[in-house]
């Protein structure tokens, strides 16, 4: 036995793949590579004429695995030398110059985190921020980034939604095209300043979740079929191309290394959760699916911590956030599209593409309230197919609802958001119904202050070829909800690879102070949802709502101890309710309705409409929501 082969079996790895220090100065490698005849790590040496300048074999081992130790220490940078071509390490820590240059050794043990007594996050009670980070600051970075901390956590965002870091080639893109899912882009900087980030967020009290995509790999810069065949499983595509191995031949080792990836992020940087992305678009057949064993493993990488685990799935599968013990995946949160659909009817009138499913009206809206998901199985002519399970039965908190976010900001095809689409007064009620519903709700950066950046789709990958062929499936994209041909929508859409599509998205954080009353709005609204009790308890069954007229319903939030809650929310013309004739609007024995809070306030631009609230009689402004509690009858 050879001294490499003794040092390979007394190795004690933390994951099963890529370059671990054992020593200061010796690091081991491990990589599948069934494919190679022989691996070799290829050390650069930036002195040398040729940067690849010294060979390491790696022992074979069985499975299809090579492995070994080499004199190499944190920072050097390394290749794979595989049937005599060169390759990043598929579990790279880091590529400093993109997914086609050389991998670097990582020393995650350098960093000294500051939150060990950080208790971790549940998903009751929290208000998500979704973040891209290389758009909301100027320098795009994460050190820019954690400087605005204090400030989300100050107007009340408990949890950060970070979009996909794994990284991708070129200067810019949204991150749904990693190819290198242990390496953080390099765009933002180093795997430490997103260390950093993390462990700041913590000190503020802020939760922070990452964006991961498990249901593709980019076009560009993935070079995993150089080292097997079996990572991807061809004539099974989905819509970007085709789908991950998680259940056919030799998809064990597939199944680790993203099993081993989802372990890594919360372990080494700390997250506090995950949003999988689009997992309609994963499958899998085996025992156990994938993204329940991936959230099996996270939770176990957490240890004491509590981690929240939210998906994106367009098929509104509810035994996805049901226990195991009731044939579930054990997942906390869905994305609640129906309640954004729903949203965007009501504000906009819009019912092209999927629009076309929803109305906009209140009893959608008081159906999502109670129910979570409007469709749980029934048809949707948009896709001719059948859509959801029953979901009667799932907590308030599991759905996720938003009216913004980065997916639909991006299908108006110029990134314009909701806000400019929508009349001022409309949009602060529906944003009113948004943070004061009984829902996880999710704000997209900028959404708190009225952001007039858009948020466009953009993408700095691959060839001539692989950037038209973005363009064109944008496009085709896109036509419909702009109700234009698809040779119309490539001619006059923003091209995703234009530099200055990316630089228009950069947020411009001066208009906290130029919209500041749309600033206070949300700032108001979070605080009313953080502090008051019925709004904050989300019980199911704890709350009721009923239709007061074609645009105009009302919540009531019941609680024996602070007193009940009326929510009325308007989406059309002022309203006389003569008889007012719905028993949820009947004040508790000897109170009536005392009106605590309206979108309308001047605080906010608003016109100060006065509501009239009597036994007999109930006077609405248009386009407002107001909030109400009940008070002693002889009260002031």
């Amino acid at each position: 036995m050879s001294d490499n082969a003794r040092e390979i079996r007394q190795v004690q790895r933390r994951y099963p793949i890529g370059a671990e220090l054992i020593s200061p100065h010796r690091t081991h490698f491990r990589v599948w590579a069934p494919k190679a005849g022989c691996v070799d790590v290829a050390l650069e040496d930036s002195a040398a004429k040729d940067p690849r300048q010294t060979f390491h074999p790696l022992e074979a081992e069985e499975g299809g695995y090579f492995s070994g130790s080499v004199n190499a220490g944190a920072g050097d940078r390394y290749w794979f030398r595989v049937n005599d071509n060169f390759y990043p390490d598929p579990g790279s820590r880091f590529q400093p110059d993109g997914p086609h240059g050389s991998s670097c050794i990582v020393d995650p043990a350098q960093f000294r985190w500051t939150d060990s007594q950080w208790p971790g996050i549940s998903l009751k009670g929290q208000v998500i921020y979704e973040m891209h980070v290389g758009t909301f600051t100027k320098e795009g970075t994460w050190r820019a980034a954690s400087q605005q901390l204090e400030e989300l956590a100050y107007i009340g965002i408990t949890v950060i939604e970070m979009m996909p870091v794994a990284d991708f080639p070129g200067e810019f893109g949204w991150g749904y095209d990693g190819v290198d899912l242990f390496a953080p882009s390099r765009l933002y900087g180093t795997p430490d300043d997103l260390r950093a980030f993390v462990d700041r967020a913590h000190s503020l009290g802020l939760g922070v979740i990452l964006d991961v995509v498990y249901n593709h790999f980019g076009p560009d810069g993935n070079y995993l079929g150089a080292f097997s065949d079996d990572y991807l499983t061809r004539g099974n595509e989905n819509e970007w191309g085709d789908s991950i191995n998680f259940d056919g031949p030799n998809s064990e080792p597939v199944r680790e290394f993203f099993i081993t990836n989802g372990r890594y992020w919360i372990d080494e940087f700390h997250f506090d959760g995950f949003r999988f992305d689009a997992l309609h678009a994963i499958r899998d057949r085996s025992s156990e699916y994938i993204i329940s064993e991936i959230g099996r493993a996270a939770r176990a990488a957490a240890g004491t911590r509590s981690i929240i685990l939210i998906v994106e799935n367009d098929r509104q599968e509810a035994k996805m956030v049901r226990p195991r013990s009731q044939g579930g995946d054990d997942l906390d949160g869905m994305w609640n599209d129906d309640f954004h659909h729903s949203a965007v009817v009501a504000l906009t009138g819009r019912q092209q593409a999927y629009f076309c499913d929803y109305r906009g009206t209140p009893q959608e809206f008081i159906s999502a309230a109670k129910y979570g998901f409007l469709y749980q199985g029934q048809a949707l002519s948009w896709q001719k197919a059948l859509r959801g399970s029953p979901a009667f039965d799932i907590a308030p908190e599991a759905f996720v609802c938003f009216i913004q976010n980065h997916d639909q900001i991006a299908n108006t095809g110029r990134g314009d958001r909701v806000r400019v689409q929508a009349s001022p007064a409309r949009y602060r009620a529906m944003t009113a119904l948004l943070l004061l519903g009984p829902w996880t709700p999710l704000l997209f950066q900028g959404e708190e202050f009225g952001a007039s950046s858009p948020f466009m789709f953009f993408a700095d990958i691959g060839d001539a070829p692989v950037r038209n062929g973005i363009r064109k499936g944008r496009a085709d994209w896109l036509a419909p909800f702009l109700s234009i041909s698809k040779e119309e929508a490539l001619a006059t859409l923003p091209a995703p690879d234009d530099p200055d599509v990316f630089a228009r998205c950069k947020l411009d954080f001066s208009e906290r102070e130029k919209n500041r009353q749309l600033y206070d709005f949300h700032i108001d609204l979070l605080k009313l949802r953080r502090e008051d009790l019925p709004f904050r308890q989300q019980i199911r069954g704890s709350f009721d709502g009923a239709v007061l007229g074609p645009a105009s319903f009302v919540l009531r939030y019941f609680s024996e101890y602070v007193g009940d809650r009326l929510l009325l929310v308007n989406f059309g013309e002022r309203q006389v309710l003569h008889p007012a004739s719905e028993p949820l609007l009947a004040p508790p024995l000897r109170h009536r309705w005392k009106m605590l809070w309206t979108s309308e306030s001047p605080r906010y631009g608003g016109a100060g409409a006065s509501v009239t609230a009597t036994k007999e009689k109930w006077i609405l402004p248009g386009d407002a929501t107001m909030m109400f509690r009940p008070v002693n009858e002889n009260s002031p």
